[in-house]
Parts: C-alpha cells; structure tokens; sequence
C-alpha cells in the first residue's frame, strides 16, 4: 500500500513539474533531498543504536525486573488477567518503558515479543484479546517522558532547544494514553468477553 502511495507522489511530482515547467528545480531538489535522506537515516540509526543499548544493559541489570516492580500496580489495574511476573507482563513492561523514553522504534521489537506471548496465553488464537487490544491502544497513544525520536529530528532539522516540546508533548500524550484507555476498558465491556 505504502509502496503505491510514494510512487504516486512521486509521478504527481514529476508531472506537475514537467506541465509548469519547472523540471530543473525538480532535479535539483530530488538531488539534494536524497543526501538529506541519507544524513537524517544515519542521525536516527545513531540515537536508535544509544538507546537500544541502553535497553539491552537495562535488561541485563535487571533493572528492568525493578521496572516491572514499580509499574505493578498499573499493570494490574490495565491488565489484571496477566500474572505479574508473567514474561508477557515483563514484555509489556520493557515495551512501555521504550515508549515512555520516546523510543518508538525500540519499542516495536518489544510489542511484537508481547504480543507473541499474549497469543500463547490467549484461549482463542487468532483473536485479539482484549489484553492484546489494549496494549496496541497504549504502543499507539504512548505516553511519553522524553521524546528522543522527536528530539533527534528537531535537532538534525537545526533547532537550538529540541527539548522544548516537552511540556506539549506531555500533555498531549497524557490526553491521547487515558481517552485511548477509556475507550478500549468501554469498548472491552460494551462488547463481553468475546474476545477473551
């Protein structure tokens, strides 16, 4: 899908250049924008490669076991099906902790191991869980602490303060995590336990 997408744009782009005869600057923004491209990926892979690091020596301390500690009792009122020492609850923990950092990418791998081992505990295969459902709801409205993947495009895009979003973004992402909570315990109950 994806793929169709970015081709369309592209050949919108082209046509559009060619029918207002401004195909030079097409050229020359295409040439500048594929070194741009590549710049932005190394910036992102360097932050990416810290702060993974970081989450494998975490995980090697144990600290992420004191982590799965402290955040036992949210973890109870969200998932109180889950026993909290369960490695589905260790996997939800490590991935919300990646959240909390900002680190939407170190998070995937995270989500898919949680949500692997939510469908071996799962009744129904294939099915959702209402577990499962909530926990695409919290990967999806994060909340986030320190926004490192936005701070690092901030800072390649040239800003002086990339931090300064942190009042926002706390808000905001404290405003989309509990309506993303709500409606997932509403819609978990207005539905049963079909997909339990």
């Amino acid at each position: 899908m994806m793929s169709w997408l970015f081709t369309g744009m592209l050949v919108l782009s082209l046509l559009f250049g060619i029918l207002n005869g401004r195909m030079e600057q097409v050229s020359i923004s295409a040439v500048n924008e594929c070194s741009n491209a590549v710049t932005l990926a190394i910036q992102l892979a360097g932050v990416m490669c810290l702060w993974s690091g970081l989450m494998r020596i975490a995980e090697v301390s144990d600290l992420t076991g004191k982590l799965s500690r402290l955040f036992r009792p949210v973890m109870k009122l969200l998932f109180w099906h889950l026993p909290a020492d369960s490695k589905a609850a260790k996997a939800i923990i490590m991935n919300l902790t990646a959240n909390l950092l900002g680190l939407g990418n170190a998070a995937t791998p995270l989500g898919i191991a949680a949500m692997k081992e939510l469908e071996k505990i799962s009744p129904r295969k294939g099915i959702a869980s209402n577990e499962m459902a909530l926990l695409v709801v919290l990967n999806t409205a994060s909340l986030q602490l320190i926004p490192t993947t936005t701070a690092a495009l901030r800072l390649a895009a040239g800003s002086a303060a990339p931090m300064e979003i942190l009042p926002a973004v706390w808000l905001a992402s404290s405003m989309s995590i509990l309506s993303g909570i709500l409606a997932a315990k509403f819609f978990s109950r207005l539905f049963g336990k079909g997909a339990d």
